[in-house]
């Protein structure tokens, strides 16, 4: 996400909006220069939740790239930088600190909303657009109803317990 100087998000941090909020601002932050990466069940499985989550910031860093061309600087919210090309910094609580961190979690947040909307469209009875993950009761009465989707890490111990039969 790159952000115009002098551009006031008005946001200390995105995980405090509500959903309407933040679907307004990401009609405003869409139109501005970024990048979106993501990490398909299949690459989480086989990198593990962080690689992949390393990987989908490099797509997105390499979209945006694409677009603008290189960042000179990137921030990460976080404590760890994936292994990339470009210059960056790890910041903590970047989402409350930085404006550019705060407006890519809003994009990533609202991306994601969607994804797990049409997934619970094309998958009913998991609760997906509305629960927080696996561990959720709307989801893992799901699992116990309807079993394990396409869309269901086989790597999560859970997932991996059902799959071999055993009582999650």
């Amino acid at each position: 996400m790159c952000l115009p100087r002098g551009f006031d998000l008005a946001v200390d941090d995105s995980k405090k909006l509500t959903a309407k909020k933040r679907e307004a601002l990401f009609e405003t932050l869409i139109a501005l220069p970024h990048g979106i990466g993501t990490a398909c069940v299949a690459e989480i499985d086989r990198l593990n939740i962080l690689q992949a989550t390393f990987l989908a910031m490099r797509r997105a860093v390499d979209a945006l790239a694409d677009n603008i061309g290189a960042p000179a600087h990137v921030l990460v919210d976080g404590n760890k930088l994936p292994d990339w090309p470009y210059a960056a910094q790890a910041v903590i609580g970047g989402d409350g600190l930085a404006p550019s961190i705060a407006a890519a979690s809003i994009l990533a947040k609202v991306t994601r909303d969607r994804d797990m909307a049409a997934l619970d469209a094309q998958f009913p009875g998991y609760g997906w657009a509305s629960n927080k993950g696996y561990g959720a009761k709307a989801h893992q009465i799901g699992l116990e109803k309807l079993g394990v989707t396409p869309h269901h890490r086989r790597s999560y111990a859970p997932i991996a317990k059902i799959l071999r039969g055993e009582n999650a």
